[in-house]
């Protein structure tokens, strides 16, 4: 089974996460962490940034390693890095996304999360608590 190999931003700010619906594909109307493909000769944290600008129009300041997700879709295998972000730079726009919203620790579980994303969900949840 092909691997595919992503990256995840989980943007903080105020006591609250980004989280974004996917405007196509496979997975439409999904939530997510906004994030994709890494690209080959990139880092993880160049590749974050990259996304970021493509689908947000938004400059991030890649964080702290959160946790790495494995998750085996019908038919593909996803690695996914996901990482603690702030914006330095925009206004988030939605290039390709649907819709978003600012979850807090209390709605996180609000949105239908892709299978992938909801596993990080219980660990980001915690930090936000952590942190008011």
């Amino acid at each position: 089974m092909k691997t595919v190999s992503v990256v995840a931003a989980v943007i903080y700010h105020e006591g609250k996460i980004f989280a974004t619906q996917r405007g196509y594909g496979e997975f439409k109307d999904g939530w997510e962490f906004p994030g994709g493909k890494i690209e080959e000769g990139e880092t993880p944290q160049e590749a974050l940034r990259r996304e970021i600008k493509e689908e947000l129009d938004t400059d991030i300041e890649v964080g702290r390693h959160i946790n790495k997700i494995e998750y085996g879709y019908d038919t593909f295998h996803l690695s996914m890095d996901c990482y603690w972000c702030e914006i330095k730079n925009g206004k988030l726009s939605l290039l390709e996304h649907e819709a978003s919203k600012w979850l807090t620790a209390d709605d996180i579980y609000s949105v239908d999360w892709l299978p992938a994303d909801k596993i990080i969900i219980p660990e980001i949840r915690d930090a936000i608590r952590e942190w008011e």
